[in-house]
């Protein structure tokens, strides 16, 4: 028992003095947490997705993040896989993080009942449905991929309606399980764009969405998307979740980080993101892995 405990102690020893060296060696650098997919429920583990078991890996990812000098964190969507008493559930411990921290809005915070849709946002702390934030010299804009879809609106609502009408026309061979951005959100997101790139700030996207790599994840719209956001040399990178898998594309000197969802597997998924002068060093945490990405000037 004396060794065994022996092993525990200098292996603890080791992991504090790893992260004091990292927390040194970009000291000063903003440095931020991400977390995709937590998607708790209270229901038996169906293929890989272990829901109840989230609420551990949720605990043991915020007592690893409290540990970092955090600009800030952010989770990418999907924070639970349905019922809106599961907020209840998660929502404590993603504010026990010491860092500030931001919910990014996914399909399945709407697999609620009809009455609680329109609430969803504010039930996750959140004041509008999309926005942006500055943290230091990089502006994050926040998008909402759920604004044109057929599962985050009443349906009897206008914004349902309207969504319908749209997903016939223009989407219709495209899955329903996924969003797009409206045309008021793509005005704003222009907007928010053309003023970085005069402000001169370095940008990073995030919704829950993927717009590349192409797979049956992206947003109805991604190719939209794309184009306008790699017209623009302030944006440095999109990160998002939705594919559980993870998964990385290039464009235009543009990095596309799918991050891997937390609620797949009994092994956790996590990451630290530093925002260098010239690249992003990515640190993964259980199944997330490290990436290091060039930045275009």
């Amino acid at each position: 028992m004396l060794k065994v405990t022996t092993i525990i102690l200098i292996w603890t020893l080791a992991v504090n003095v790893s992260i004091s060296q990292e927390v040194t060696q970009f000291q000063g650098i903003p440095r931020i947490g991400i977390i995709a997919d937590c998607q708790y429920a209270d229901q038996a583990t169906q293929g890989v997705r272990h829901y109840r078991l989230s609420v551990q890996k949720l605990n043991e990812c915020v007592d690893s993040l409290n540990k970092f000098e955090l600009d800030h964190v952010f989770h990418l969507g999907d924070f639970i896989d349905q019922h809106h008493e599961s907020f209840d559930e998660v929502l404590p411990i993603f504010d026990r993080l010491k860092a500030p921290h931001t919910q990014v809005l996914g399909n399945h915070d709407f697999s609620v009942d009809e009455q609680f849709k329109e609430a969803v946002p504010e039930m996750m702390g959140l004041k509008a449905r999309y926005f942006s934030m500055m943290i230091k010299e990089w502006k994050f804009i926040i998008l909402d991929g759920n604004d044109v879809s057929l599962y985050a609106w009443p349906k009897l609502s206008e914004n349902y309606k309207q969504a319908l009408r749209i997903y016939e026309q223009e989407y219709a061979d495209r899955e329903t399980w996924n969003g797009a951005i409206g045309k008021s959100q793509m005005s704003w997101l222009n907007a928010e764009l053309e003023q970085a790139e005069i402000d001169g700030d370095k940008v990073i996207l995030l919704c829950h969405f993927p717009v590349l790599p192409e797979d049956s994840h992206i947003l109805w719209n991604a190719g939209e998307l794309v184009d306008l956001v790699s017209s623009y040399s302030c944006v440095k990178a999109w990160f998002n979740g939705h594919n559980h898998a993870g998964g990385y594309a290039e464009y235009q000197g543009i990095h596309f980080v799918t991050f891997q969802g937390m609620v797949d597997t009994d092994q956790n998924s996590y990451a630290t993101v530093v925002l260098g002068s010239n690249k992003l060093i990515i640190k993964g945490f259980g199944r997330e892995q490290d990436r290091e990405l060039e930045l275009r000037p």
